[in-house]
């Protein structure tokens, strides 16, 4: 999170994105956790060595509030 709070706040990016496969649900719980909100899933979008697998799609945005505050 630490990074991401620097990215937003020193570097100024207005938008973060992150993805992991669906079949990972504790990425998913990291994510969440540290205040990338779920905003759906890109069907198909990642390979890995047994195939393509669904990927979910998070983000933060400037202005959302931090884990925490």
């Amino acid at each position: 999170m630490r990074i991401s709070r620097w990215a937003v706040d020193d570097l100024g990016l207005h938008r973060l994105r992150l993805t992991h496969s669906v079949a990972n649900p504790a990425s998913c719980r990291v994510a969440t956790k540290a205040g990338f909100a779920l905003e759906g899933t890109m069907r198909r979008a990642l390979l890995h060595a047994d195939g393509w697998h669904d990927e979910h799609l998070h983000a933060r945005v400037r202005g959302d509030e931090w884990p925490g505050e």
